[in-house]
């Protein structure tokens, strides 16, 4: 049932976005500040409290038909400010979101509706033995300075029952979502927002895989990832918002 409180809760969670986030410096907030981490914990726990109807969305009624002029993916924007930007990601049944990083970002997302699959990357530093490594199909000559080693931090499902997953600038920081059994939504906080200008641009990613054997020193969670142009089957549309108004 929607909240009939004077405040709506999309706008409380915008207030606390914006104290979580403001006036912290990337190296206060990963060697765990005290206040940051409090007020961090406060939005974890507005954002778990979060449904679909306080938003004024819901389930679509039938199954959308795949066509290649209809988005896979659209975005419902609710606001950004220099210190975060919010908004909802919907996805029709089988979409997905490719992997793809937030550069020096942290991010929450809250699933309001559906169920998505969330497997989340952090890239690691190049050993020496990287630059011999082989992969399946071959590398092409250019890409050899494209390739990432990475390690997969998690994998797993969220529902509207789930507490929202959270990445940081170091950890969780590259992720791919897939919609599972349906369409499914979520509710998207980045801080800071995208900034191509400042050094925030999104990437895209693949797996690769390697050919022969594992190395010794390989563990079974390192990855190796090819940076790539954006799928040429994956955009994004936009919508409006038809939820409560947020000022922040």
């Amino acid at each position: 049932m929607p909240r009939n409180n004077k405040t709506s809760l999309i706008q409380k969670i915008a207030s606390q976005a914006y104290a979580t986030f403001t006036h912290c410096s990337s190296s206060a907030i990963e060697d765990n500040n005290k206040v940051f981490l409090e007020h961090q914990a406060d939005l974890v726990a507005l954002l778990s409290d979060i449904r679909a109807a306080d938003l004024k969305i819901a389930p679509p009624k039938k199954v959308s038909t795949s066509s290649p002029s209809v988005p896979p993916v659209t975005y419902m924007h609710i606001c950004e400010t220099d210190v975060f930007s919010m908004g909802v990601f919907l996805l029709k049944s089988g979409a997905s979101i490719p992997l793809h990083d937030h550069p020096g970002m942290h991010g929450m997302l809250k699933v309001l509706y559906g169920k998505v699959s969330i497997r989340c990357y952090d890239k690691l530093d190049k050993a020496e033995s990287d630059t011999e490594r082989q992969f399946d199909p071959p590398l092409l000559a250019f890409q050899g300075d494209d390739v990432r080693r990475a390690a997969l931090r998690s994998s797993g499902q969220f529902s509207e029952q789930s507490g929202p997953c959270v990445l940081s600038p170091l950890k969780d920081n590259l992720h791919e979502i897939d919609a599972v059994d349906g369409a499914a939504a979520f509710l998207d906080i980045l801080a800071p927002p995208y900034d191509p200008d400042d050094g925030r641009d999104c990437h895209y990613y693949r797996v690769l895989q390697t050919a022969g054997k594992k190395s010794e020193q390989s563990s079974d969670d390192e990855a190796w990832l090819l940076e790539i142009p954006q799928p040429d089957d994956f955009w994004c549309g936009g919508e409006p918002y038809p939820g409560p108004e947020v000022t922040v």
